[in-house]
């Protein structure tokens, strides 16, 4: 997208018309490895998905080795085939993008997968056994999570954890939360509200882009024991009993 600009001088081109050209200037060296160091920031929403794609396109063109370095958990989704995630310096987990999806090591990483982040609630296991853990919910409901190796103990901090998309109608789930929708984001394929009182942590649930929810309704949340997740007192992830199938990195892993 720089052929409009072939007869201007680099201090004539913007930020982002410079990135691109330092792109290009990698790509045609031909190296063993890339570094991008966060090549699409200073580019606007629209050009920043199309090199997404560009990107990606190169990447099996070349099949060269790219180490990509981006704040933008979206970038890493939808561009990589592995991911490291970095905490102050210290790696958090490395893996697939569907794994660190769907089978966080730590609240860290839980909380930057995903948009929105996963929901967390602060509560206590009231009952553990051999293979659950249960625990109390807001408003007074108990949920048994299915978990592998329990190290848990009756009393024991934890936080539940569960994504916007898990959460669902009351109706034949396995516990259910109730609240006040306090707002509504609507963005045409899909709706997200609010839940709770502003200024504390809110559950966000995902709905159908056409969903009737307005703020101020008094709804009932349904949530399923096997999309839920437990972190201990420490905020490490507590092993679930059953993986999810696409996070296998066996199978997400390019061919």
């Amino acid at each position: 997208n720089l052929t409009n600009y072939l007869d201007r001088r680099p201090g004539q081109l913007s930020g982002g018309q410079r990135q691109r050209v330092a792109i290009g200037r990698a790509i045609v060296r031909k190296p063993k490895v890339f570094l991008f160091d966060e090549p699409l920031s200073n580019l606007d929403a629209a050009l920043r998905g199309t090199m997404r794609l560009e990107i990606s396109e190169l990447h099996h063109q070349l099949a060269t080795t790219m180490v990509y370095v981006t704040h933008d958990q979206v970038e890493a989704m939808t561009m990589a085939d592995k991911i490291v995630v970095l905490n102050a310096g210290n790696i958090e987990q490395v893996g697939s993008p569907l794994e660190l999806y769907h089978h966080p090591r730590n609240l860290f990483v839980a909380g930057f997968i995903g948009s929105p982040k996963m929901n967390f609630m602060a509560t206590e296991v009231a009952e553990a056994t051999g293979s659950t853990a249960t625990v109390a919910l807001p408003g007074g409901d108990r949920i048994s999570v299915p978990i592998g190796v329990n190290t848990l103990r009756t009393g024991a901090k934890v936080t539940l954890g569960v994504r916007p998309e898990h959460l669902r109608a009351a109706d034949g789930a396995d516990a259910v939360i109730p609240g006040r929708v306090s707002v509504v984001e609507r963005l045409g394929g899909e709706t997200f509200a609010y839940v709770g009182d502003p200024g504390t942590d809110m559950v966000v649930v995902q709905t159908e882009g056409d969903s009737p929810v307005r703020v101020g309704d008094e709804i009932r949340i349904g949530l399923d024991a096997a999309t839920c997740h437990l972190f201990d007192g420490d905020g490490r992830a507590v092993e679930r009993s059953a993986r999810h199938p696409l996070a296998d990195p066996a199978r997400s892993a390019p061919s």
